[in-house]
């Protein structure tokens, strides 16, 4: 029976991605706190999950070799939205320093969880490949 790591490790591979994508852009809104202008960006993570797991939508060609790919907009893990901002400061920036820490400690968790659900994945495939050792 042929082995599809796919199937084997579930959705945990692609919510790894996403939440790495998004601590990036968490990491940069916290960069940027004091950057004039600055708009602070998000992913959804439910519905980039879900896009994902939808690929037969309507779906980009690339006619040229230097076009850019359409799978996605940011790495071709989900398009980042502009966050609204709860109360815009005068220079224009929207980033919430206290919000955007508490949203990277509880992406940050939630990342280690993904983690831990992979290297069990792995510790299962590990031993089924031995025989049940």
């Amino acid at each position: 029976m042929p082995l599809s790591f796919d199937n084997a490790l579930g959705i945990h591979g692609e919510a790894l991605q996403v939440r790495s994508r998004r601590m990036e852009l968490l990491a940069s809104n916290i960069a940027n706190a004091d950057t004039p202008n600055y708009k602070a960006r998000d992913l959804d993570f439910r519905q980039v999950l879900k896009q994902q797991h939808q690929p037969d939508q309507l779906s980009m060609s690339r006619t040229h070799a230097a076009h850019l790919d359409a799978t996605g907009g940011a790495g071709g893990v989900g398009e980042a939205m502009y966050r609204v901002p709860n109360q815009p400061s005068l220079d224009g920036n929207t980033v919430d320093p206290q919000l955007e820490q508490a949203a990277f400690a509880e992406n940050a968790v939630q990342y280690q969880a993904s983690l831990d659900f992979l290297s069990d994945k792995f510790v299962g495939l590990r031993n089924a490949f031995r025989g049940g050792e």
